[in-house]
């Protein structure tokens, strides 16, 4: 037997969101990043018949992500473990997941390119 696994990325998926500690960020809101890295056993549909439901279909990476990051959370941290575990409930096929969510423009009183947090999981 053949096995398989493939890592299968979205990455920077733009999306403008409510995340933050401060009362200012929650209101105004700012542009956020978020890339999603699964590694997923793609044997059934590498090695055997082609098909969508052998793998993970990564537009549900995308509608996952978009819900949960409508969710206003203080913590960037809460948002990534919301989304990581969104996946691999909806995702059996998902072995390991990682989130990065990357702000744009922080308020830290310093110029830079932003922050980001990256979380892992795995089943």
């Amino acid at each position: 037997m053949v096995n398989g696994k493939c890592e299968i990325a979205v990455n920077r998926i733009k999306v403008y969101a409510y995340h933050g500690v401060s009362q200012q960020e929650r209101i105004v809101g700012a542009d956020f990043y978020v890339t999603v890295n699964a590694l997923v056993d793609v044997e059934p549909s590498a090695w055997r018949d082609d098909q969508l439901d052998g793998t993970a279909d990564y537009s549900r990476f995308v509608g996952i992500v978009r819900k949960e990051m409508a969710v206003p959370s203080n913590l960037l941290e809460h948002v990534a473990a919301r989304i990581g575990s969104s996946i691999l409930a909806a995702c059996p096929s998902v072995l390991k997941v990682s989130v990065i969510i990357e702000k744009e423009n922080p308020p830290l009183g310093v110029l830079c390119d932003g922050v980001s947090v990256k979380f892992e999981q795995k089943r």
